[in-house]
């Protein structure tokens, strides 16, 4: 398992917005060495987690980036439940599925 804290980001393109956590490269050098243990990685290389955030538990996929760090997406109902919004600086704490 991996901690980090790190603020919510929107972004925002045509009609759609969503919100997502950098985790930058530095911290992702520990969820590719697991990443890795685990097998082989999905479409894209992104990598199958658990993200805890204020207590608030969900399964979704980190997405690599060129800097070599990963983003998580933050759905609407996880932010509604952890009462977090974008622009929060927020502890998440990701285990490898």
């Amino acid at each position: 398992m991996t901690t980090l804290t790190a603020p919510i980001w929107l972004w925002s393109e045509g009609k759609g917005s969503w919100h997502f956590l950098t985790i930058p490269a530095e911290e992702a050098v520990e969820v590719r060495l697991m990443a890795t243990a685990a097998g082989p990685r999905r479409g894209f290389g992104s990598v199958r987690v658990t993200a805890t955030i204020n207590d608030v538990a969900w399964r979704t996929s980190i997405f690599p980036q060129k800097s070599g760090g990963y983003i998580l997406p933050v759905k609407a109902d996880v932010r509604a439940q952890a009462g977090i919004a974008a622009g929060d600086e927020v502890t998440v704490s990701l285990e490898i599925d």
